[in-house]
């Protein structure tokens, strides 16, 4: 493997992690059975369906 021949200064190093940016609110999107916000590629925490389906029970309607 090779090895680094100098030390990367502290500015370089900054640099190069200021492009990790968190991420800090996830993406929703609106559910097209009950138009609530949901989670992307999650099923609907109000009416519990998924890409035109029923997955989860829900207690009692929310909606």
């Amino acid at each position: 493997m090779a090895n680094p021949k100098r030390r990367h200064s502290k500015a370089r190093t900054a640099k190069r992690r200021s492009q990790y940016k968190v991420k800090s609110v996830p993406t929703t999107q609106e559910c097209p059975n009950c138009s609530h916000a949901k989670l992307m590629h999650r099923a609907c925490p109000t009416c519990g369906h998924y890409r035109g389906r029923a997955v989860i029970e829900v207690e009692g309607e929310l909606y």
